[in-house]
């Protein structure tokens, strides 16, 4: 039986994520999430071949955190920094973004530089910093065994938050069409993240996607179930 070949949705309602640091009694979860939307909204927007990855990557991160059994409060955070993963690739080019040949080492370290540039245009946000969210778009592309970037974490030492994205925001990538490949099928985008379990991605995380699937999977454009 294939690892992703599970019980049928649950039809109970994901709840909504929420903010409310508790050393905070100023902090405005609504405007600070909708700012995460709308800026997110914004980065989709200069790719055509991205459209909603970022609403994706946070809904279906919130989901993934839920489903680790992390409490609401963390797993809002986590769903804000969802929306904002790839704000630092407002100073990538558009030509850049939609090339469809290799990219050159200039273009592919500008590429690999985002995750940086978006911690950097974050880290002046107070509460971000606070909530970790800063540390989570920072490193999104570390993998689990040390082989990513910006800083070559290994493990526990990436922030959980990081970890969930991480899986989020590659599963979004796949189902998606790309310049430089069509999108894939579902199927195949499960099998590649339980592949890359214990090298790119936290095991943890995805035995939570592999529990939670029916649910995450009406979260993302396409439409059909892992089989």
């Amino acid at each position: 039986m294939n690892a992703f070949q599970l019980a049928p949705a649950s039809t109970a309602m994901t709840p909504e994520p929420t903010l409310n640091p508790p050393d905070s009694s100023d902090f405005l979860p609504t405007t600070l999430h909708q700012f995460a939307l709308s800026l997110g909204n914004a980065i989709d927007a200069k790719d055509p071949h991205t459209s909603m990855h970022s609403d994706e990557v946070a809904e279906v991160s919130w989901a993934l955190a839920l489903a680790m059994g992390i409490p609401p409060s963390r797993a809002a955070a986590i769903h804000v920094a969802g929306h904002l993963h790839d704000i630092g690739k407002i100073g990538v080019p558009d030509s850049v973004l939609g090339k469809r040949c290799p990219l050159t080492t200039a273009e592919w370290q500008a590429v690999r530089h985002h995750p940086e540039a978006g911690a950097a245009i974050l880290e002046p946000v107070a509460a971000l910093n606070r909530l970790g969210v800063v540390d989570m778009v920072l490193h999104h592309h570390e993998r689990w065994d040390g082989t990513g970037y910006p800083h070559g974490l290994k493990g526990t030492a990436i922030p959980l938050g990081a970890r969930i994205i991480s899986v989020a925001d590659s599963l979004s990538a796949m189902l998606q069409d790309r310049p430089y490949r069509p999108a894939l099928t579902i199927d195949r985008a499960c099998r590649e993240i339980d592949r890359c379990a214990g090298s790119q991605f936290d095991p943890r995380v995805v035995d939570a996607f592999r529990l939670a699937a029916g649910n995450i999977l009406r979260l993302v454009s396409a439409p059909s179930a892992c089989g």
